[in-house]
């Protein structure tokens, strides 16, 4: 789990998203913040974010008077990982470390 006193980038959270709900399949709201590490209030317009753009599917599931919310990682969602966010944490890792370049 990440430190949640740590920061981190809109784009590696939105990666760490992204690839916890595809490890888990699908997650209820509650999880998905805790193994991602956020903070339901701070962080709600990332998740809203990606529901917009497609990236994420919320599913509300009304179970007696409670309603649950489970996130489930779409194929867009899937494909913006493969294709944008991984060869960006390449270029720029979440180190701040960056990789010598043998230009020889």
């Amino acid at each position: 789990m990440a430190d949640s006193r740590k920061y981190r980038d809109r784009i590696y959270i939105v990666k760490d998203i992204i690839l916890t709900l595809s490890e888990y399949g699908q997650l209820n709201q509650t999880a998905l913040f805790s193994f991602c590490g956020l903070n339901i209030t701070k962080h709600k317009q990332i998740i809203d974010n990606l529901e917009q753009n497609e990236m994420i599917q919320r599913v509300e599931i009304v179970d007696g008077k409670r309603t649950i919310t489970i996130f489930k990682v779409t194929h867009k969602g899937m494909d913006f990982c493969h294709e944008i966010l991984e060869p960006f944490e390449k270029l720029f890792p979440r180190s701040g470390r960056t990789s010598s370049l043998n230009l020889g």
